[in-house]
């Protein structure tokens, strides 16, 4: 296939783009190539949320989320490399305003005084821009609870929170404006791809002869696969929330690219032969829906896994594969049971995802080898399942510990029980020792003692930024002891989404209580 040029809509035209590196940031080519400077370059690593923009796909069938034919998400520029783009449509605050004036989110902004200096404004808008969308097409409001957790991924300085929570309330009481999305979905069913999308262009950063780096986006999984066999070295690439810190913090080349977000067979999320399957390139916020749509008690590590952008971004099969000691899906899915499907050209093989990870950053993947999916057995869901995350910040923040554990009694007695934690190790691992301890046992807190005392030593934590050795260690021990209070016999609580504070459930907390 011969190189394409990047296509996409932009400003009410689609644009080509043919010149860009293919790890140009969509940040960098508003604000240096279409002069559209409103977004703004915060951290430059998907964690404040002032480069926030929408991108906007052609909804699938049955999309309840969709607003009139799109579907709408909200992203980090600063991260998403542009040919990711293709065939996709961009807004920016830019297009908000019109000849009518402000849209209900910009003027509910200025009546509610959620501005002060101005800076991470435009991101704030473009996620309650998404919001208003999404909320108008499906004729519910949210509540203000809701509306914090849209914006956990936009971090303000100035002003505080609730003036901001104001204006998200504001809005919907304006005169309505919404996006006219037919010339929209016209332009994208125009631009699409029968034969998936290549492109390439010289890398002008690498010293000596130039190089050309390839980025391709296959269509289906086994042209996927192929891919991956004739370009064994290349990087996979989905969400581009942890590679596209490789460039931007570190200023790593990637050479070339293989990039899955076009594979709608990966991003399937099905029960199937007794078990929940979940594509690899499954967005997080999606994998995690369906799993706390069959475990509730999930909810709130769902939505305290990082932010709606880099949730709507990233992908739970690249969180896996990535394999960060300090990753929070692999510890719920390891208290699940759950299990790998490698793909290798037409070879497909499993493997648990306890036995996945070998040490730091390193795994079980063969040259050419991809996660096509995660497999969680069916009745691992009727376990007593809790998951717990710390971390310094409530929302949008790096875990210091996560841990998912699960256990399934027999009356008093612990007939199985899985303990897994993410950054007490190298790697995320099961408390095997632990888990011994509790087996066959009465579920008491002498019990739950011993567990303890196994945890100590099992686990050599190191301390660094995030938290000491010995804080993760004491943390570690005392969610045991919290999991036993919330899960024993007699007077366990209900599975539902509690907050770390008290038991108290999630919709009863303010954004300033969380802060």
């Amino acid at each position: 296939m011969n190189p394409q040029p990047i296509r996409f809509y932009h400003r009410g035209a689609v644009v080509e783009v043919n010149d860009a590196h293919p790890t140009r940031s969509v940040l960098d080519w508003l604000r240096e190539d279409a002069r559209c400077t409103g977004t703004k370059e915060g951290c430059n690593e998907g964690d404040c949320g002032a480069c926030t923009v929408v991108i906007g796909e052609l909804a699938a069938a049955g999309d309840a989320s969709a607003v009139r034919g799109l579907a709408l998400k909200t992203v980090n520029a600063c991260i998403q490399f542009l040919p990711t783009l293709d065939g996709k449509a961009l807004f920016t605050v830019e297009d908000l305003k019109s000849a009518q004036g402000l849209h209900p989110t910009q003027q509910a902004m200025v009546e509610c005084h959620g501005s002060q200096c101005g800076f991470c404004t435009p991101g704030f808008v473009m996620s309650l821009w998404s919001s208003y969308e999404r909320h108008q097409a499906c004729g519910a409001r949210p509540s203000r609870q809701a509306i914090a957790d849209e914006l956990s991924g936009n971090l303000c300085r100035c002003t505080g929170y609730r003036p901001i929570l104001d204006a998200g309330e504001r809005m919907f009481e304006l005169p309505q404006a919404t996006l006219d999305t037919a010339p929209v979905v016209a332009a994208l069913q125009g631009i699409q791809r029968e034969n998936g999308f290549h492109y390439a262009a010289f890398n002008r950063q690498v010293e000596g002869p130039q190089r050309v780096d390839h980025f391709r986006a296959p269509l289906t999984l086994d042209d996927l696969a192929l891919l991956c066999e004739q370009h064994p070295q290349a990087q996979l690439l989905a969400g581009s929330t942890d590679v596209g810190l490789w460039v931007n913090k570190q200023f790593k080349p990637l050479g070339d690219i293989i990039y899955l977000g076009d594979v709608q067979e990966l991003q399937r999320i099905e029960e199937l032969g007794g078990e929940l399957l979940i594509g690899a390139g499954a967005s997080l916020e999606s994998a995690w829906r369906a799993l706390a749509q069959r475990l509730p008690s999930l909810t709130e590590v769902w939505l305290r896994f990082a932010s709606p952008p880099i949730r709507n971004a990233g992908t739970m099969g690249g969180n896996i594969a990535n394999g960060s000691p300090i990753g929070d899906a692999a510890p719920v899915l390891m208290a699940l049971d759950a299990q790998l499907l490698l793909r290798k050209g037409a070879r497909l093989r499993r493997v648990p995802l306890a036995e996945f990870y070998l040490d730091y950053m390193k795994n079980q993947l063969q040259a050419g080898e991809f996660v096509q999916a995660m497999a969680v057995p069916l009745p691992a869901m009727q376990r007593l399942v809790r998951a717990y995350k710390i971390s310094k910040r409530f929302d949008c923040d790096i875990s210091a510990l996560c841990a998912g554990l699960a256990i399934e009694l027999e009356g008093d007695v612990v007939k199985q029980v899985r303990l897994a934690f993410g950054g007490m190790a190298a790697t995320v691992k099961r408390a095997t020792a632990a888990e011994a301890a509790l087996t066959g046992q009465a579920w008491t807190q002498e019990a739950v003692t011993l567990a303890q005392a196994a945890l100590a030593q099992e686990f050599k934590p190191l301390s660094d930024m995030r938290a000491s050795a010995a804080y993760r260690m004491q943390v570690a021990q005392n969610l045991l002891l919290r999991f036993w209070l919330e899960t024993r016999p007699h007077d366990a609580l209900p599975p539902q989404a509690t907050s770390v504070w008290s038991g108290m459930p999630r919709a009863e907390l303010s954004l300033e209580d969380r802060r």
